[in-house]
């Protein structure tokens, strides 16, 4: 009875130092670092993977992340210096850095997304605010975004938080603005293709007087050349028919003669009123061409 009752005890003192030791034990994730709290109070901070020890049922253990989390922004309208609306789409990047800090001034990750929302909020109006639209959507957006960077990570020191990056997704004039940018765009490419068109027409006409102009030059003096050249051709059959006409004239009148004859009577009308001695009748009735005696008739 004595040996089962001392078996008893000594079962209890092992679990009791079993429950002992397992709540002095913590395990420490990669991804996260643990805020030690005695009695509501923050004791210390473990940052190194592995396990830890503690007071047992004194101290509890809080999991804070360690990995770089996520702040989504949602789109807001912000006035820019040319007094131009945008709408602008950005997110952030932090790390909570003190956990100690973290805890006393926000204990959450959901509450720490609310206060750096409007941080993040306030930082984009101050520093788009001094920026034109150009400069924000094209110019100078990866300046500014290093800015506003800064500024949160500035005021988020104070929550132990560091900021890792900021991001502007999109920066664009309102729905209503865009319509009626683009609509006076597509006016401005309008008049633009309007001004080429009308300038190519008259670099067209111009071409086009140009080269009717020096067509006509070329006519002209083609036309001259071939005068010329019609001209010396006339002389020279002249000249020819001359020659000839000195070697042989009744050949030669013989031969204009039947020219003569050949042109006259090319029509189907062959009828002539002429009299019957005529020059023109003379080698009809004679080889020789001598005049052919006779009264006057009606020749066909």
């Amino acid at each position: 009875m004595k040996a089962g009752l001392t078996g008893m005890v000594a079962l209890i003192v092992l679990l009791l130092l079993v429950i002992v030791g397992y709540s002095s034990v913590f395990a420490v994730r990669q991804t996260e670092q643990a805020l030690v709290v005695r009695l509501g109070e923050p004791i210390r901070v473990v940052t190194e993977p592995g396990l830890s020890f503690k007071w047992p049922f004194v101290d509890s253990v809080i999991s804070i992340d360690n990995r770089i989390l996520d702040l989504e922004n949602p789109s807001q309208e912000i006035i820019a210096s040319d007094q131009k609306r945008l709408v602008v789409d950005a997110f952030a990047r932090y790390r909570i850095k003190n956990a100690l800090r973290f805890y006393q001034s926000v204990g959450t990750v959901p509450a720490a997304n609310l206060q750096l929302t409007a941080l993040l909020n306030a930082a984009l109006r101050r520093v788009l605010g001094e920026a034109n639209f150009i400069q924000v959507v094209r110019d100078e957006r990866e300046p500014l975004m290093g800015r506003i960077r800064d500024q949160l990570d500035k005021q988020a020191e104070a929550y132990g938080i560091g900021v890792v990056d900021v991001r502007i997704r999109r920066a664009d004039l309102p729905d209503q603005n865009s319509q009626a940018v683009y609509q006076r765009m597509q006016t401005e490419r309008q008049r633009e293709a309007a001004e080429f068109r009308a300038q190519g027409g008259q670099k067209a006409q111009e071409i086009r007087s140009k080269a009717d102009r020096e067509a006509t030059v070329i006519v002209a003096e083609a036309n001259s050349e071939a005068d010329r050249i019609r001209g010396e051709g006339d002389g020279d059959r002249n000249r020819i028919y001359a020659e000839a006409y000195s070697k042989d004239p009744q050949f030669f009148a013989f031969y204009r003669a039947m020219t003569a004859y050949e042109t006259s009577l090319k029509s189907g009308d062959t009828r002539f009123v002429l009299k019957p001695d005529s020059e023109f009748f003379r080698f009809f009735n004679s080889a020789s061409g001598a005049a052919p005696a006779g009264a006057p008739a009606t020749s066909r």
